[in-house]
C-alpha cells in the first residue's frame, strides 16, 4: 500500500491538501508504485528559505525542495516498504505563484507536490531533454486527475 505522509508545520489548515495527497497517489499508481511511502511537509517561506541556503547554498527562498533518500531503493526494517523521501513545499510561495501564473491555489500546490515527487524518483530538469520528460509526466498526472491550468 502506498503513502503520502502530510506533515504541516504551519499555523493553518491548508484544506487543499486532501486533494492533493489523492493525486500524489494517482502519481504513484501510474508509475507502478507499490508499498513505497514519503512525506510532504507544509512549510513557510523562513522555513524553505532556511532549507535552500543550508543544504543547496542558495541564499533565498524557493518553492519546493526534495530530499530523495534513493540512489537505489531504500528498504526500512526488511519490511519491503520503498521509502522515497521528503518533499518540503513552500504554501506562501505557492500562492504568490498561483496569482503570478493565474491559476488555482489548489493547481500550483499540486504541480508543486507531483513535481517534488517525481525528482524523488530521479527526474530532474537540468537539460532541455530532461526537462521534457519530466514534465510531460507532470503534466499528464494533472491532466488526468483533472487538476488543470
Amino acid at each position: 500500500m502506498n503513502k503520502v505522509i502530510i506533515n504541516n508545520l504551519l499555523d493553518e489548515e491548508i484544506k487543499e491538501i486532501d486533494i492533493v495527497e489523492k493525486v500524489l497517489l494517482y502519481a504513484m499508481d501510474k508509475e507502478k508504485l507499490e508499498d513505497t511511502t514519503f512525506a510532504l511537509i507544509l512549510v513557510d517561506d523562513s522555513y524553505i528559505h532556511d532549507l535552500n541556503k543550508t543544504y543547496r547554498g542558495i541564499d533565498k527562498k524557493t518553492d519546493v525542495i526534495t530530499f530523495a533518500l534513493e540512489d537505489e531503493k531504500f528498504v526500512i526494517n526488511g519490511s519491503g516498504e520503498r521509502i522515497l523521501g521528503d518533499i518540503y513545499l513552500s504554501i506562501s510561495q505557492a500562492r504568490s505563484q498561483a496569482i503570478e501564473y493565474g491559476h488555482s491555489f489548489l493547481r500550483e500546490i499540486s504541480f508543486l507536490a507531483v513535481h517534488g515527487f517525481y525528482h524523488l524518483l530521479g527526474y530532474d530538469h537540468m537539460s532541455r531533454e530532461e526537462e521534457e520528460i519530466m514534465f510531460q509526466k507532470q503534466e499528464e498526472v494533472l491532466m488526468e486527475y483533472g487538476i488543470s491550468r
